[in-house]
């Protein structure tokens, strides 16, 4: 009681399945999956060859060349979208305070690309031939550091790292800044771009990825009960928040207020679900104590859905822990059947594709869904977008290390 209302007024999104809100939109309605074979390198002496990539790639268009070359793959990601959110909100930099506007990102380990590279110069090469630029450029809170430094923007400035919630957990916090008052703007979100052979190599050992080299399309398969397991991805996704009267007072267009916001941890192992799905409705029943609804207002959950076993049934399990008879009811869709698992980034962006199901009024459809699995038996929007008004939804993230973070939107 007596908190600001937050709200979102401009998204920017690079995925695999579409560069820029409106391919996105236009790729989630007829449900096109961005998953090729991996190009960069060659993926042949791994068990999975396939990829969610963002390509074509043409940076040059949006930073300069001489800019470029200090910036790693996933912050020139973060960059891009956060000058697209900008953009898309109408909000003109230089008629703000700066100090009022603060920016958190969500990544995973920074650039992985990088670090190869150095770790090949080093031993080959020797110490001498590191690059001094290498940590300054590379380390996670260079995204949030360089669209602070770009766009001038001088309020808080913090970065992330909760493995696949770490999207989700940022524009979570952003949330609760705007909420403390300490900035009246937030740019918030995730960027990740580590599709390298170390990155594939310890997943494909793990047996966390799916092996339908022969199909790319088809390979990620969410709630499917021939799942066998996710696709790797890269990507950004950054939104704007700000105070409902920062937003009206610019008379700016609002997609959605976030109403709800919750965070736990399983507190059980670093790379499994905790078996009881604990965690995942802790996350669940936060966001919605936070925003104050009752389990029936939800017309939509966008899932974590990553295509792997464990998950996808804990995850199942847990929207009926929370939602009791009404999860049967709610459509459910698993966008990285799409995009592929963008990791750090993942939550941003199907966070993203809630909002333009909400402004465009459709449900985007979970593909390759062909096989009913026992263990998932909700309303998985099969392949195809399902035509819907959605007033209110929420968007699920879960990460290694039980790290867990939900959100609610409202329309309003």
């Amino acid at each position: 009681m007596g908190r600001p209302r937050i709200v979102i007024t401009g998204v920017g999104v690079i995925a695999p399945n579409g560069f820029g809100k409106e391919n996105f939109a236009a790729a989630l309605y007829k449900g096109e999956s961005g998953v090729k074979r991996i190009i960069g390198f060659d993926p042949s002496e791994f068990n999975s060859h396939i990829a969610g990539q963002v390509h074509p790639f043409h940076p040059e268009e949006f930073i300069e060349k001489k800019e470029l070359r200090r910036m790693e793959r996933f912050v020139q990601f973060a960059l891009i979208a956060s000058k697209m959110a900008i953009q898309d909100s109408g909000l003109d930099l230089s008629m703000e305070n700066t100090e009022d506007i603060g920016v958190i990102m969500g990544s995973g380990m920074g650039s992985m690309d990088r670090t190869e590279k150095e770790y090949r110069t080093l031993f080959t090469q020797g110490s001498s031939r590191v690059s001094p630029t290498y940590l300054a450029t590379s380390i996670p809170n260079t995204a949030a550091s360089q669209i602070s430094i770009t766009l001038g923007l001088r309020g808080y400035s913090g970065t992330t790292i909760v493995a696949c919630a770490a999207g989700t957990q940022a524009i979570g916090e952003a949330y609760y800044y705007l909420q403390r008052g300490d900035v009246q703007v937030m740019l918030a979100g995730g960027s990740e771009a580590n599709i390298t052979p170390l990155y594939l190599g310890a997943f494909c050992n793990m047996k966390a990825l799916s092996t339908r080299n022969e199909d790319p399309t088809g390979a990620c398969r969410p709630f499917d009960r021939n799942r066998d397991g996710f696709v790797i991805a890269e990507g950004a996704g950054v939104v704007v928040l700000e105070t409902l009267d920062h937003a009206l007072k610019r008379d700016a267009r609002i997609y959605a207020e976030i109403a709800g916001f919750g965070a736990s941890s399983d507190g059980y192992h670093l790379t499994a679900p905790d078996p009881a799905a604990g965690g995942m409705q802790r996350s669940m029943r936060r966001a919605l104590a936070d925003a104050q609804i009752n389990v029936e207002e939800i017309g939509y959950i966008n899932a974590h859905g990553t295509s792997t076993r464990l998950n996808d049934a804990l995850e199942s399990y847990a929207i009926k822990k929370v939602f009791g008879t009404s999860a049967y009811t709610i459509p459910i869709s698993s966008t990285k059947s799409m995009t592929g698992h963008a990791l750090a980034a993942a939550g941003a962006i199907e966070l993203i594709a809630t909002l333009i199901a909400m402004e465009e009024n459709f449900i985007p459809p979970t593909i390759n869904y062909l096989c009913a699995d026992p263990e998932c038996d909700l309303d998985y929007v099969p392949n195809t977008a399902r035509e819907a008004r959605i007033r209110i939804a929420l968007s699920n993230s879960f990460g290694f290390g039980g790290q867990n973070a939900s959100i609610i939107l409202r329309k309003i």
